[in-house]
């Protein structure tokens, strides 16, 4: 049986990932994230809102989140941060340079606001 060749580097063609795919991984890596640092809390109000730059390779992401409180809304950030981060790059293949979070609304955890 002849062996195939794969094309020459260059000749593979490219690859390129819409910003709403961008915007929709770093949404659903955001919830999840919150559902892993706040378990057993009602699922959040309403979903992230997401804005990506990607120039070239790299992406730059910012979220904006609804938090539960009273908690410990860096680790929260953090959190929520570092899952964006993770799961933008590991479906994507795009480096991530930066996750900017940012708290919109705080949710009572305890009847009342």
């Amino acid at each position: 049986m002849p062996a195939v060749l794969a094309p020459a580097r260059g000749r593979r063609g490219s690859l390129r990932v819409a910003d709403r795919v961008f915007v929709k991984v770093a949404a659903r890596a955001a919830r999840d994230a919150l559902v892993v640092a706040c378990p057993g809390l009602p699922s959040p109000g309403t979903p992230p809102h997401v804005s990506v730059s990607v120039p070239g390779r790299t992406a730059t992401v910012r979220v904006g989140v609804e938090l539960p409180f009273p908690a410990d809304l860096a680790v929260l950030a953090r959190a929520v941060r570092d899952g964006v981060a993770e799961q933008v790059a590991a479906l994507t293949g795009t480096r991530v340079v930066e996750v900017t979070v940012l708290v919109e609304r705080l949710l009572p955890t305890t009847g009342g606001e």
